[in-house]
């Protein structure tokens, strides 16, 4: 819901405005590495950078990379803002709340798209009834989602509307989306918008593709990786050196595929059969600023945001 992303955010902003934060950003030194931890979530969409700290491309640029894993982007921005972590990884959705929330976040880096084929993304909306035959029949049944008023259900709402359906008649229940093949199979809900690796097992036991992230936009920022504005200020190099590096870390990964899936299960607990059985995303270099434009006004109709987030201050 939208209290997940919010709440802890703007906890940590309550702390930090009351007592100021005791995190010193990542500085610059002469002849010494900059370490960095980045706040990641262990699936599929962040092994760009897990492959680039193997090539070298942030330590040839004087960065000493950690990656530290969290449940949730939830939880990773408020660490990023404390200082816990100099850069996070977050959906764009959340990163749109929290900047009309005012929270002092910058976007410096691309994370994962749409592969731009709705019937081959690695987020899809399956159903199993053959009544089923449009998402517009969606309406006045249930549909798995892992949390409401985010990126997934918006997706949903809009794979609705453009099949000529109304999203308001559609009902969602949050589930994790390692429980959703199991409600789907038990018919506790109609459909469900999975991603993988659950996709995957999910499309072999039967089901059938209504649409994916592509319906929102072929090229859609899914996420993207974030610092604080005060990092931004106090060490703007650095910024520079990370947004580099992650970018060729993003190249590099979207031309070896094999390489993602043999590095998948080595943060995750992602089987390596399964990594080889998935659909991978698309990893653009730079952030899609129009998809993530079309992804705010979305987020306006659909009621998760009051007025348009000023993109210009969030985005690079």
């Amino acid at each position: 819901m939208r209290s997940k992303v919010l709440v802890p955010v703007l906890a940590a902003l309550a702390v930090l405005t009351a007592c100021g934060s005791d995190a010193t950003p990542a500085t610059s030194q002469p002849g010494t590495p900059d370490k960095v931890k980045v706040g990641v979530i262990p699936i599929v969409d962040v092994a760009p950078i897990y492959l680039g700290k193997a090539q070298g491309f942030f330590s040839k640029r004087n960065i000493d990379l950690t990656m530290e894993q969290a449940q949730g982007g939830a939880a990773i921005v408020p660490g990023v803002i404390s200082g816990q972590y100099q850069f996070g990884f977050s959906n764009i959705v959340s990163l749109l709340v929290a900047g009309q929330q005012k929270v002092p976040i910058k976007v410096v880096a691309n994370g994962v798209n749409s592969t731009g084929d709705p019937a081959k993304d690695f987020g899809q909306l399956l159903v199993k009834d053959p009544a089923i035959k449009t998402a517009k029949d969606l309406e006045g049944k249930t549909v798995a989602t892992n949390t409401v008023k985010n990126i997934v259900d918006t997706s949903v709402k809009e794979i609705v509307r453009k099949a000529g359906g109304d999203p308001a008649k559609v009902n969602f229940v949050e589930l994790a989306f390692p429980d959703m093949g199991a409600a789907l199979d038990a018919g506790r809900v109609q459909a469900m918008f999975v991603v993988e690796p659950f996709l995957a097992p999910a499309l072999a036991k039967g089901g059938r593709s209504l649409g994916g992230y592509a319906d929102v936009d072929p090229k859609l920022c899914v996420a993207a990786y974030f610092t604080s504005t005060q990092l931004t200020a106090q060490n703007p190099d650095l910024v520079k050196r990370f947004t580099e590096a992650m970018q060729e870390s993003l190249a590099y990964a979207d031309a070896h595929a094999d390489a993602v899936r043999q590095t998948v299960p080595t943060y995750t607990q992602i089987k390596a059969d399964a990594a080889g059985a998935m659909t991978l995303p698309k990893w653009a270099a730079t952030v899609d600023t129009a998809s993530v434009g079309k992804m705010n006004q979305l987020l306006v109709t659909n009621g998760v945001l009051s007025a348009p987030v000023d993109t210009t201050k969030l985005l690079p």
